[in-house]
């Protein structure tokens, strides 16, 4: 019998490859594990684009659909095909299991929840089913109201922000929004749908108190404040932070006859001037992560569907 003496390198190659093979004697789903390789949209080492493209060739119409969707659960009107918590307002697999067939995209309002605690646990209930138990196992984004701080039992409620304006102080205004981006995401929300960057010019209209006053430029120095405490430094979005929503987008704040939603036929010119500064401050300055569209019409055409506004104005 001969013995060859093989290199140091091919022997800790073979005793490598040995031990491999061992492995899948003893456990053969080791092979399997081995042979499947992560999706692309799992794989956080990848480019956004490669994922976002990877993940849609995954989905079907309905996925697609369900993460267009949002869930508002104690908003009685909607009805209860809306609602994934039992009797004691506890997260429910079994009510999950019909209402979030196919995942879900959004889910509202953390502030109707108990408490700090008790918004964190449902919160983190959802998010596990959901990875758990939906096809393709993407979580939902929670989003929350921060007007004058996070709207929520428990919170910190801040001077409502007609209040906050007259302080002419961003510093300030940033150590508020910084603490109500705390408090937000320690109950798992990760949106908020706020600053109200409306300019007030209709002393009627109710949501006055919503906005930080009449003057563009003052309204703009507190949108970038506000949204760089709540999103944070960049350019991704923290554990301490939470997403910015600029709101409403546009001509909100001088509604005719002062009615909420009513009808803003106006100019161009004064659009340029009085109402879409503080919006691209907010993008350009701050980069805000998500705008709302306003609920009234631009000279006739609702903002939703007004290409004009979305597309060339805020997009381009």
């Amino acid at each position: 019998m001969v013995k060859i003496r093989l290199p140091r390198s091919s022997r800790v190659i073979a005793g490598v490859c040995a031990a491999i093979s061992m492995i899948l004697v003893i456990f053969p789903k080791a092979e399997m594990r081995l042979q499947t390789a992560i999706p692309d949209y799992k794989n956080p080492g990848l480019p956004v684009e490669q994922r976002v493209a990877d993940l849609l060739s995954r989905m079907t119409l309905e996925e697609k659909v369900a993460q267009l969707t949002c869930l508002w659960a104690e908003r009685p009107q909607v009805g209860p095909q809306t609602d994934f918590s039992n009797d004691r307002g506890d997260f429910s697999p079994e009510k999950a299991r019909l209402v979030m067939k196919y995942g879900i995209g959004q889910i509202a309002r953390q502030r109707e929840r108990k408490g700090p605690r008790e918004g964190a646990v449902f919160a983190n209930a959802v998010q596990k089913w959901l990875i758990e138990n939906s096809r393709l196992g993407i979580p939902a984004i929670f989003h929350d109201e921060i007007l004058h701080g996070h709207m929520a039992q428990g919170s910190t409620s801040f001077p409502q922000p007609i209040a906050l304006a007259s302080s002419w102080d961003p510093d300030f205004i940033s150590k508020v929004f910084t603490v109500a981006a705390l408090e937000t995401r320690a109950r798992g929300s990760h949106q908020v749908l706020g600053p109200n960057l409306d300019v007030a010019r209709e002393p009627r209209w109710g949501r006055t108190e919503e906005t930080y006053g009449e003057d563009p430029y003052l309204v703009s120095r507190m949108a970038v404040a506000i949204i760089k405490a709540l999103q944070g430094s960049g350019p991704g979005v923290d554990g301490d932070h939470i997403i910015a929503t600029a709101k409403h987008f546009a001509a909100h704040g001088q509604p005719e006859g002062g009615t909420n939603i009513a009808p803003a036929n106006y100019s161009e010119r004064v659009l340029r001037e009085f109402f879409l500064p503080s919006f691209e401050a907010a993008v350009k300055e701050a980069g805000v992560m998500s705008v709302m569209a306003s609920y009234n019409e631009i000279d006739g055409v609702p903002s939703h569907a007004n290409k004009w506004l979305l597309e060339k104005v805020l997009r381009q």
